[in-house]
């Protein structure tokens, strides 16, 4: 039966319920015809509220990343350090389990030249302070700031994406091994924090020759 009322905001409502509803693969999955299902219509009705698939997927991951950000924001208020870094990445598992398909939309960076990504980048920019200030916490200086946020993202998606896509299936308790995670983070990142000159020795001029080597893989 026909969706009374549908508006620009019903039809992105119904995009989420879509995207909920697919867990994990929830976004890549999202098509117009399956919203048009849900709302009891004809896909080309869609048009007179969206113009694209697109647009619609835009719109999803702007309320993934507003809600993502919103969470790290209470979860890291009053924190500092690792306590700050601990409970940012818990903030985002929780968000991952509760909306898998959600906080899949929010891993696609927004067009830098497209006018269209505008809210979304204004959106992604907002995220990346929260984390930087939690990353700040450990006196990173401003040229490794990138490099820590990307580590520090990569290590919790990871995680997260082989945890919901039935990756660990071993008997040992996932939640010890999330906490391992965090503190091998945790470490690196107060390593980022030291000076160069203060490692010392070989581990000193294994990490130079590291960052030397690696200095073009995070682009």
């Amino acid at each position: 039966m026909p969706r009374a009322g549908l508006s620009h905001d019903a039809v992105v409502r119904l995009a989420l319920e879509v995207v909920d509803d697919g867990g994990a693969s929830g976004y890549a999955d999202l098509t117009l015809a399956k919203v048009a299902a849900k709302a009891g219509v004809a896909t080309p009705s869609l048009y007179k509220h969206v113009g694209s698939l697109a647009d619609l997927r835009r719109e999803v991951a702007l309320i993934g990343v507003q809600e993502v950000t919103a969470a790290a924001t209470s979860a890291t208020v009053g924190r500092a350090g690792s306590d700050a870094l601990r409970a940012l990445a818990t903030s985002w598992r929780t968000y991952a389990h509760a909306h898998p398909g959600r906080y899949a939309s929010t891993q696609v960076g927004p067009d830098p030249e497209d006018p269209a990504d505008e809210r979304l980048r204004e959106a992604a920019a907002e995220s990346v302070r929260v984390v930087g200030a939690v990353l700040h916490g450990f006196g990173l200086p401003d040229e490794r700031l990138i490099d820590a946020i990307r580590a520090v993202r990569a290590g919790f998606h990871g995680f997260f994406v082989l945890e919901l896509g039935g990756g660990f299936r071993m008997r040992e308790d996932i939640d010890q091994s999330f906490t391992v995670l965090l503190d091998m983070l945790v470490a690196g990142v107060t390593a980022l924090g030291v000076p160069d000159g203060a490692h010392g020795g070989v581990a000193g001029a294994g990490l130079d020759h590291l960052d030397h080597d690696t200095a073009g893989s995070h682009r």
